[in-house]
This record gives structure tokens, C-alpha cells and sequence, in this order.
């Protein structure tokens, strides 16, 4: 992730998709490989759609089926994203436009594919 000088001011929010808009969202990203139940376009009002950043259908599963192995599913995912780096692509222009809201559909607010996402992004800038 090429980021000249935007790390400095760098801000990812996470939210939702259950969760209304709001001002302060700036550029709402969909960070989920399938799209939200009950969502429309214009709920959502996104900015981009990265699901080729979202894990693997077979790691989503696997993370279903294991939701105790936290660890192992963002060694994994991680894994995934270092190996197709043209899928955060988009991101670098997002970010530099101000801060930005990575869209999640999972319950869990503290173990979910964004909450890693923006672990890895963040550590990624910020090297």
C-alpha cells in the first residue's frame, strides 16, 4: 500500500451496515464479499465496494465455523491479502480524500473481517 503522505492523518472508522450514515463516515467503503441482507444502495450510500478485499468465501466459512480462532483467521486472511495486492488498490486515493468508513454486515463488533482489515491497512501505511 503505497501512502505518501496520508498516514499522518490517517482514519478508518468501522460500521455497520445495520447503522445509519452519517456525516463524519467520509468515503463509506463495503469491506464484505457478499452484500449486506435487507440493504439497499441507497441505505448504504457507499463510495466504493472492495469485495475482492473481503476474505475468501472458503476463510468466511471456516471463520463461521471457528469464531474462538481469531489468531489464526487474521493470520490467514492476512496471508490472502498479501497475496493479491491489487485488491486494496482503490484504497490509497480513499484514504488520501479524509478519513473513511470500512462497511461490515458481521454481528460481532470486535471480531469481524473490517476490524482486521483495518489492522492490516494501518500496519501496512505505517512502515
Amino acid at each position: 500500500l503505497e501512502m505518501a503522505g496520508a498516514a499522518r492523518g490517517l482514519t478508518i472508522q468501522l460500521k455497520r451496515a445495520a447503522v445509519a450514515p452519517a456525516k463524519g463516515d467520509g468515503a463509506r467503503i463495503l469491506v464484505e464479499r457478499l452484500w449486506p441482507r435487507g440493504k439497499s444502495k441507497a441505505a448504504l450510500r457507499l463510495d466504493a465496494w472492495l469485495r475482492d478485499a473481503a476474505p475468501s468465501t472458503e476463510l468466511r466459512k471456516w471463520f463461521h465455523e471457528h469464531p474462538g480462532k481469531w489468531d489464526e483467521f487474521r493470520k490467514r486472511y492476512y496471508a490472502e491479502l498479501d497475496a493479491h495486492p491489487e485488491a486494496l488498490a482503490p484504497l490509497p486515493a480513499l484514504l488520501e480524500s479524509g478519513p473513511v468508513t470500512f462497511v461490515y454486515a458481521r454481528a460481532d463488533d470486535e471480531r469481524n473481517s473490517a476490524v482486521a482489515l483495518r489492522e492490516y491497512v494501518l500496519r501496512r501505511v505505517r512502515r
